[in-house]
């Protein structure tokens, strides 16, 4: 695993389509119980270079009901992007993950991760990577059917701000869904 790290930190397969250069942003340990797929770093992660250091990420800790002594202990939870470095700014947001990254990379990661128990999928890009014909027809119906891709995923929507809306147009989400997902993470983490 140690060399499958360095290498992936190397990467420069993307570089060429990379504003703001390359800088893989990923968190794993061979013994990582929980994976927590999402999207790409955003320009502050790629900055900081710790995976969701940001307002994205604290929403998502605390949809998990863990802190962040859990969220960065990579041998309790991996934290795998879609694509491994920010890809830039588009029109209405960041660009979308680099479509490399995951054929490249996640396979030979998952291989190395022996006692994982549990992959949640955030936002649409790793739902239709990892779902692929199992996903519904949108991103809310896919949430809202959760339960069928247990106990393999778990899936979420993105957790940016950006969803706000998104999220009071179905309280669904935080009554039913956010209850069930804390129980899962804790119960899987034996506590």
């Amino acid at each position: 695993m140690d060399n499958l790290i360095t290498e992936i930190k190397k990467c420069t397969v993307c570089e060429p389509h990379l504003s703001e250069g390359v800088n893989p942003v990923f968190s794993v340990h061979k013994d990582s119980k929980i994976a927590i797929v999402g999207q790409a770093p955003g320009r502050i992660v790629h900055r900081t270079g710790v995976p969701w250091d940001d307002r994205s990420g604290d929403r998502l800790r605390e949809w998990l009901k863990i802190d962040k002594s859990v969220f960065y202990n990579s041998e309790i939870i991996a934290l795998i992007p879609m694509g491994f470095c920010y890809p830039g700014k588009g029109k209405t947001g960041d660009l979308p993950p680099r479509p490399e990254c995951a054929p490249l990379w996640h396979k030979k990661l998952f291989e190395h991760m022996k006692r994982l128990k549990l992959i949640i999928l955030v936002g649409a890009y790793a739902h239709e990577y990892y779902l692929e014909h199992k996903r519904m027809k949108t991103l809310t119906e896919t949430v809202k059917n959760y339960g069928v891709y247990l106990p393999e995923f778990f899936v979420l929507p993105h957790p940016s701000p950006r969803n706000n809306i998104w999220i009071k147009k179905n309280p669904w989400f935080e009554n039913d869904l956010l209850p069930e997902l804390g129980k899962t993470v804790n119960r899987l983490l034996g506590r």
